[in-house]
This record gives C-alpha cells, sequence and structure tokens, in this order.
C-alpha cells in the first residue's frame, strides 16, 4: 500500500508543480484595515511580496515594480470565503451509490465558469466547491482560489489545502436511493447504516493492511497484500483524522445521530453543513468540537427544512461554536457580506463576530486558518477592498485580490468578463438559470406534474 501511496502522491505533486500560480507584489495605501483577529487599523498600509502580506503599517513604501492601489476611505479585509459552494462544478451528485468516497470534484473543476469572477466582485477569494447531497457519503470536495483569467484547473486548486468530504443525511439520500433506487437508505436509519457500516469497513481495511504490513517481512512469508480499494483507503483516512467531514443536515435528531457515530469512531473532524436546528443543539455542538455552516435566513423550501430561525448563526456563535456562512449558490455567493450583517440585526453580533462568519471561521472549517482568513504578516494577500464598511447595506467591492494579483477592479474591468469570448457568439440566450440555493424545494418534481397535466411545453 505504501508503495501505491507513493506513486499517488508523487503524481498528484507533479501536477502541482507544473500548476503556474501566479503571485503579486503590490502596496495597498491608506485604508482601514479590518485584521479580523487584532482589531482594526485607521489609515494602514498593506504591503504584498510575492502574494503573501509582508507589512502591515503606516507610510510603507512599495519597492520598484510593486502595484500601488489606493484605499483611501476605503475598508481592506481578508478575501471573504465560502465554506460550501458548487461554483467551478458541473454535474456536483455522483448518484448511483448511496457511498461514493471514491470520486473527486477536484476532477471536474472548470476555470472557464464565470461564476467564479462574479464571486470575486462580491470580494469572495475562496470556496469550497463541493460534491451534492445525494449521497450518505459523496464525493471528496475541493478547497478552490479564485484565481479567474486561468485556463488550467490544477490553477485554481488552493496546493496543499486539507482534503475534505460530503456526507448527507436526511431526505436527499432517502429519496435518491430509497425511492429512487429501492436500496438502502430508505430511512434516516439506512442513512446511519450505510456511514456505519462505511467506517466498519475501513476500519478492517486498516486492520488487514497493518496485519500484512508487519508480516510481509518476516522470514518466510508468502502472503498476499489486501486488494486496493479507493473507497475504503478514504474512508479509511477520514477514520486516521486526514480528511474533514462536512456533513449536509437540517435536524437536530439526525445532528444528534452522526455526533453519535462520529464519536463510536473516534472522529473529530467534523462540519455540519446548513444545520437548520443546529441552535437546538448548540451546546453540545460546541462541547464535541464540531463546528457548522449555515444559512443566514433561508429555510421552508422543503418539509425536513420547515424550522429554523435568523438567530441561529448567533445562537451558536454566543455556544461556542466556530460557526461561518455560506452561500450554496452560485449568486448568493456576491454576497455573503450581507448574508453575515443580517446576525447583527438577529442575534446582535459584534463587527469582528459577524465578519468572522465570512473570514477566520469558514477557514477554520476548511483547515486553511494559517493561511487565509485574516489580514496578518505572514498570510496569503487574499484580500477585498470595499467602499464603505463592509457589513453596511451600502458596501460596495470594489477591489479583490488573490494571491497579490488584482482579479477584480470594479472601476477598470471590461463589461464582460468570460473568458475567451467569440466576438460572434450570440450573447446571454434566453435560457432559465436557477440562481437559488443548490436544494430541492417544497415544490420538488411540480414542474413536470404541471407540464404533464396542462401539456406545456
Amino acid at each position: 500500500m505504501k508503495k501505491i501511496f507513493s506513486l499517488f502522491f508523487a503524481c498528484a505533486l507533479l501536477t502541482t508543480a507544473t500548476a503556474q500560480v501566479q503571485r503579486g507584489n503590490m502596496l495597498i495605501k491608506n485604508g482601514t484595515v479590518l485584521t479580523i483577529t487584532k482589531g482594526n487599523l485607521e489609515n494602514t498600509d498593506v504591503l504584498v511580496k510575492d502574494g503573501k502580506i509582508s507589512q502591515i503599517g503606516k507610510n510603507l513604501v512599495a519597492p520598484a515594480g510593486y502595484q500601488t492601489v489606493d484605499a483611501t476611505g476605503m475598508h481592506v479585509m481578508p478575501g471573504i470565503i465560502d465554506a460550501h459552494s458548487h461554483i467551478a462544478l458541473t454535474a456536483i451528485n455522483e448518484a448511483t451509490q448511496p457511498n461514493t468516497a471514491q470520486v473527486w470534484t477536484g476532477d471536474a473543476v472548470d476555470p472557464f465558469d464565470v461564476s467564479i469572477y462574479r464571486a470575486l466582485a462580491g470580494g469572495c477569494t475562496t470556496s469550497h466547491a463541493m460534491h451534492g447531497s445525494a449521497n450518505a457519503i459523496g464525493g471528496q470536495c475541493e478547497t478552490i482560489k479564485h484565481r479567474y483569467g486561468t485556463t488550467d484547473p490544477e490553477v485554481l486548486k488552493m496546493e496543499g489545502a486539507p482534503r475534505t468530504i460530503k456526507f448527507a443525511l436526511g431526505e436527499n439520500p432517502t429519496r435518491v436511493h430509497g425511492e429512487g433506487n429501492g436500496i438502502v437508505p430508505r430511512s434516516r436509519m439506512g442513512v446511519e447504516f450505510v456511514i456505519r457500516e462505511a467506517f466498519s469497513e475501513a476500519k478492517e481495511y486498516i486492520a488487514a493492511w497493518d496485519t500484512y504490513n508487519a508480516a510481509k517481512n518476516q522470514k518466510g512469508f508468502r502472503g498476499t497484500p489486501p486488494a486496493y480499494d479507493l473507497k475504503k483507503e478514504t474512508i479509511a483516512d477520514i477514520l486516521k483524522g486526514n480528511i474533514i467531514i462536512h456533513c449536509h443536515s437540517y435536524r437536530a435528531d439526525e445532528i444528534y445521530m452522526l455526533l453519535r457515530v462520529c464519536k463510536d469512531f473516534g472522529i473529530k473532524k467534523l462540519v455540519f453543513q446548513h444545520v437548520n436546528e443546529g441552535f437546538k443543539v448548540a451546546p453540545e455542538l460546541a462541547e464535541y468540537g464540531a463546528m457548522a455552516s449555515v444559512f443566514a435566513d433561508w429555510w421552508a423550501y422543503k418539509f425536513e427544512v420547515y424550522y429554523s430561525t435568523a438567530y441561529n448563526a448567533a445562537i451558536l456563535t454566543k455556544n461556542g461554536v466556530t460557526t461561518s456562512i455560506n452561500s450554496d449558490s452560485e449568486e448568493l455567493i456576491r454576497h455573503l457580506y450581507h448574508e453575515a450583517a443580517k446576525t447583527q440585526k438577529y442575534g446582535g453580533l459584534s463587527d469582528e463576530e459577524a465578519l468572522a462568519l465570512i473570514t477566520i471561521n469558514p477557514a477554520k472549517q476548511l483547515g486553511i486558518e494559517a493561511r487565509v482568513g485574516s489580514l496578518e504578516v505572514g498570510k496569503e494577500a487574499d484580500i477585498a477592498i470595499f467602499k464603505g464598511h463592509p457589513l453596511s447595506s451600502y458596501a460596495v467591492p470594489m477591489v479583490t485580490v488573490v494571491d497579490g494579483v488584482v482579479r477584480f477592479d470594479r472601476e477598470k474591468d471590461a463589461d464582460d468578463q468570460r473568458i475567451y469570448v467569440d466576438p460572434k457568439a450570440v450573447v446571454d440566450n434566453a435560457t432559465f438559470h436557477n440562481y437559488s440555493h443548490n436544494h430541492d424545494n417544497c415544490l420538488e418534481g411540480a414542474e413536470l406534474n404541471m407540464v404533464k397535466l396542462f401539456g406545456l411545453n
């Protein structure tokens, strides 16, 4: 197994090495710097060298050749991070089995997706490109940086970011597999069974390899190694703490269930996604060390999500749960600063607490907080510059920087920022786009029924 892993990681490193990531040098002058972790600094400069923050202070001087951005009268904050997104992806569900841990969204990242640029227009620099929620155990996900303009999918990937995987509880896996395919899971009991069975089989797989590795160098040993199984390898890495679970969930009872299962198998790296009833179990989440990524004020789009509160994020935060606000939408990702601001109306969070929901907290949930999520010397220069305070209803993102490179400039960018636009092509064909969250609504299937009933085309 070690030889197989060595080959795999050698290939991965070779791929990363060939990806040419652009890193810039720049000086951002005279802004109000919202560091997130070390307070606010008035009339302050940020110096960026080779894509990282090298100095934060007053009256800094840029070396020759550095780009200068005048932020006078503006607010400078860390680039926004979306812990639940599906941009840069097309098909997000490998809905063929209740456990598809062997697939990986990183194999299907699309650098041409204009949603990446639109996210930059909202100050968002990093997102978690996730598998969908059709399966109890879905595919592995990819943390991407919004390096829009590249045509190389590998450049989008945040090199060295911890591995993550999508789990899902509730109606999605039971509908897709129980109702749709006639297999387990058909109920919430079945969802728990699928997860427990996968963990148990992975434990046996680890034990089989441990036994083989302990015996293979002994004199006279003639055994054969266990059969390599990528699905079990992935689940084994969850058990070993090498992969963070991000689990689609709504109801308090199913949140309790997964906490219990993870406790039984010694799994600590766990983030609940959506967690609409998280406010009911906030102390238990905090005690376990589980994190929560929520909507600001969105629910009742299908039956199992009929109950929540706009105070959810604030209640979780006040109980010590590391909480973020996500978009789950190619449209809402442009407005995450507005979503964070809602927690000040619904829960009275401070500016620092509200901004943490879209910066350092999602960074912690993705395991990248040492690199991004706050403005500190040594961190990667992912920066959003706003006209007005970012929590104001009147805030306007003006410039967005990734690795010290300006990827969005409201005043300088062309109107059409699609990559390689064909000047002869028809622009904006009249097609329907669903800009809502990537979830089934209460009227799921109604569109098809209306067509059948009324003969609509």
